[in-house]
């Protein structure tokens, strides 16, 4: 990915003239339209003439020195999760074909709109977004990046989001991470991914899967991408991002639970990242944190996914539950058995989870830990349903761990060229989020894969 094009290498390329946003969406939209990729499965819908029209707007604009931001003309993917006036909003799932097209924009997409990026489709993704591996029965998989012709899941479950930027279909795209549904995907693909701290972009206009823990965030080819995306998502003023040196960085790796039944690839491909960053002078201590142990016990009865899922979709399942995926439907039934007494202990039992672990990890920069357990399983391997949970466990778990503490992560590619995918995670308490984009950044150039 380093010598691809970035979101601030474009803004330079429009700006001098080298190219044009109607040459940026042809170029997207032919690589959609490649029956030999995966364009097909990534995208649920893609609005072209939209696009061509809003590309040919931008260039009048940009000509006359009106042009909104200097990333307008820039196409972007937007995750089926989310509302776009006049389409429907189908959370990948068939289940809402019959609902009515969304009378408004979600915020988070008015604000790319706003921009001036150009929307070029809405992409696949797990059904409901209720999954870490990707898999979609109704509009497809498509494939990760990582040896296609075998066939490897996306992640997910913004799946189609991360697969539209590796493969060039868009520059950026918008995802959700309720447990990692940004940053597995990105993993997965060799890109990067980030989860924000959930009070600072709004989540109206989303299809929701837990309430408590949805957040709303960025996939794209660098750890400066994800930057400016999150900046426009926030409604904050894009600013330059300067890269933390990696001397002198305080990092804590975790030997609970995140370190657990790693497979060989990420592994080695993490702990060599490690030993990386220490001889360019971090300070990495590995740590116990017993407070994550707490998080299988909140999420033993389905957790807050389960409980809050339920809630919204207990009247659709009546009428529809037979289109549902049943590894979606069936996880989404966990939740009518919660208690209101149980869900309140489930709240008070979260909170000080966060108390507890917020003082624990204070003396450090941030967390790191491999973003998944497990490099991207084959898709012909979880036609089971037991290899099915068990990879989506450990897909999800090391980035549950953030989410459970409300906190933000990015995790990027730290694995070299022919060798499987792997995440590298970087995280902290919520409100670090501008320190973790600058800690990511040093890290991204120290690594440079």
């Amino acid at each position: 990915m380093s010598n691809a094009p970035t979101l601030v290498s474009l803004a330079a390329d429009l700006e001098s003239g080298r190219t044009n946003a109607r040459k940026l969406v042809d170029e997207c939209l032919d690589k959609i339209a490649d029956k030999a990729g995966e364009g097909a499965r990534a995208f649920v819908h893609v609005d072209v003439e939209a696009a061509i029209e809003a590309a040919k707007a931008m260039d009048r604009l940009r000509e006359v020195r009106a042009a909104p931001s200097p990333f307008a003309g820039i196409p972007i993917s937007i995750k089926d999760l989310f509302d776009i006036k006049g389409q429907v909003t189908r959370a990948g799932s068939r289940a809402l074909d019959d609902s009515p097209p969304a009378e408004a924009d979600a915020p988070v997409v008015s604000r790319l709109r706003r921009a001036g990026f150009i929307l070029i489709g809405r992409t696949n993704m797990t059904e409901f977004a209720y999954s870490g591996i990707g898999i979609n029965p109704h509009y497809g998989t498509p494939k990760s990046v990582w040896q296609r012709r075998v066939g490897y899941v996306p992640g997910g479950s913004s799946s189609g989001a991360a697969v539209s930027v590796a493969d060039g279909m868009a520059y950026g795209a918008l995802g959700s991470d309720t447990g990692g549904s940004c940053r597995i995907p990105a993993a997965y693909n060799g890109i990067v991914g980030f989860k924000p701290t959930q009070q600072r972009i709004p989540r109206d206009g989303g299809v929701p899967l837990s309430f408590t823990l949805d957040s709303f965030g960025p996939l794209a080819r660098t750890v400066r991408c994800c930057a400016v995306l999150d900046s426009i998502l926030a409604n904050e003023p894009v600013r330059p991002l300067d890269p933390r040196p990696v001397k002198g960085m305080r990092l804590a790796v975790p030997t609970t639970v995140a370190l657990d039944d790693l497979d060989g690839d990420v592994s080695r491909t993490f702990e060599r990242t490690l030993e990386t960053l220490s001889r360019k002078g971090a300070a990495i201590e590995r740590i116990e944190v017993p407070e994550y142990l707490d998080v299988a016990v909140m999420n033993a009865k389905g957790g807050f996914a389960a409980a809050e899922s339920y809630a919204w979709h207990r009247y659709l399942i009546e009428s529809h539950g037979d289109v549902y995926d049943p590894r979606v439907s069936s996880r989404i039934l966990r939740g009518q058995s919660l208690t209101a007494a149980e869900y309140i202990e489930l709240l008070e039992a979260r909170k000080s989870f966060i108390a507890r672990a917020t003082v624990r990890l204070a003396p450090y920069d941030a967390v790191v830990m491999p973003t998944s357990a497990i490099a991207p399983p084959r898709i012909s391997d979880l036609s089971d349903d037991a290899a099915f949970t068990k990879a989506n466990l450990l897909s999800l778990r090391n980035c549950t761990l953030t989410n459970m503490m409300d906190g933000c992560a990015i995790s990027l590619p730290c694995h070299r060229a022919g060798e499987a995918p792997v995440g590298f995670m970087l995280s902290a308490v919520g409100g670090s989020d501008r320190r973790i984009f600058e800690l990511a950044a040093g890290v991204e150039a120290a690594l440079d894969v």
